[in-house]
């Protein structure tokens, strides 16, 4: 049971990551246009050829419901496939998959996945600070009976930064905790970063000690080991094998996946070192047929530098509580050992809020098809590509591989 690698991601595209102040506005029916548009043009594909959809929600300017019948009008064109995924970070990787079963089971052959990220012009009516009071509490629920409105915000725990900080603690509390091994993350994919020119961080490399000297924002966690928002919005385009065979590009074939949730918040998680990211990938690469140990580039979700390390170990790259050593031990570079977000990561790539992890599915792609620049790897048959949404709340896997 499980896809059969029938389908593969074959084009790609993502607008280079802006500061808010600065990026142009546009509604976000003209970004998905565009996206749209730029990533089938990367595939050798024309508009005609598309008959699937997956969109991210809930987070569409132009519409609260029926988003994609929105989408395929204003594209001008009939789908017989179409998706809303509302996982957060977790939400690229998902729409991957869901598009590759869609096309195995012949509902379609070419789908775009595709999440706008830029600012969407304000209506002339609109509450000018609707989206900070939104915002004020980070990922945590504020809606009148949600649990996290009663039971965690008025105890301080809002937003992301407490809750992986309160993770970062209890692996502290489990295992021990090496901060230089930690801030070696950010380093080495800062050191990736600094060979993408796209990357927000470009030019901008960083010492161990820059991590451990920046801002302590939510102990253990330094300013630098947490993402930098940024606006954007990326697209890629999955298509059958058929379609595959007839263009140029070497496709990036999606062979397994895997996708895990069962708490919102991390208050609720019987074990918040037991991430969700294990089953998924277990499923993923059984799936796949292949093993951690087979994997030429990690992909992996890096909204903060915790992330990263206990999807490693719970992935299975290394055993649990061996993480930091693995790290330490191990070059994450593009040059290195173990290859680990060649592009940067949302560390250095920037995140650009819901796209952010498309970024590393967009980069796995680009490494299979030999057109990573500078940054491209010796060889990248096999990626591994990770989703996080929430505070470890949900998450997804997938495997990429190349002919």
């Amino acid at each position: 049971m499980g896809l059969k690698g029938n389908a593969a991601i074959v084009g790609a595209a993502q607008y280079k990551p802006e500061k808010y102040a600065t990026a142009p506005r546009a509604f976000h029916v003209d970004q998905v246009a565009e996206l749209t548009r730029m990533a089938l043009a990367d595939a050798g594909l024309e508009a005609g050829d598309l008959n699937g959809l997956a969109v991210n929600g809930p987070w569409f300017n132009e519409a609260s419901t029926f988003v994609p019948a929105t989408v395929a009008e204003y594209l001008g064109t009939e789908l017989s496939f179409a998706e809303v995924v509302d996982l957060g970070g977790a939400g690229s990787v998902a729409m991957a998959w869901r598009a590759a079963a869609a096309i195995e089971l012949g509902l379609a052959d070419v789908v775009v996945c595709v999440i706008p990220q830029r600012m969407a012009p304000m209506a002339p009516d609109a509450d000018p600070m609707a989206m900070m009071a939104a915002m004020r509490y980070g990922g945590h629920s504020t809606a009148y009976g949600a649990p996290e409105a009663e039971f965690d915000i008025p105890y301080g725990h809002m937003a992301q930064n407490t809750g992986y900080a309160m993770i970062a603690q209890r692996y502290a509390s489990e295992y021990g905790y090496d901060a230089r091994a930690m801030a070696k993350i950010a380093v080495d994919q800062r050191t990736n970063a600094c060979a993408n020119p796209q990357a927000m961080f470009y030019g901008q490399p960083i010492t161990v000690d820059d991590v451990l000297n920046s801002k302590l924002v939510a102990d253990p966690l330094h300013v630098l080991e947490i993402v930098m928002p940024v606006a954007g919005g990326a697209a890629f385009v999955v298509a059958s094998r058929e379609v595959a065979a007839r263009l140029e590009r070497r496709p990036a074939w999606i062979t397994g996946c895997g996708e895990h949730l069962a708490t919102k918040s991390p208050t609720y998680a019987k074990n918040v070192l037991a991430t969700p990211i294990g089953p998924a990938s277990a499923k993923a690469f059984a799936m796949a047929g292949v093993k951690p140990s087979d994997v030429h580039l990690a992909s992996v979700y890096d909204c903060y530098t915790i992330t990263v390390l206990l999807t490693l170990e719970d992935a299975g790259f290394c055993p649990k509580g061996e993480g930091m050593r693995f790290v330490a031990d191990n070059d994450l570079t593009y040059k290195g050992s173990f290859p680990l977000n060649t592009h940067g990561g949302q560390l250095s790539f920037g995140q650009a809020g819901t796209a952010g992890g498309m970024s590393q599915v967009i980069e796995a792609v680009q490494q299979i098809a030999g057109q990573a620049g500078e940054r491209q790897l010796a060889r990248c048959d096999t990626a591994y590509v990770s989703g996080t949404g929430g505070v470890m709340s949900e998450q997804t896997a997938i495997i990429l591989q190349g002919d």
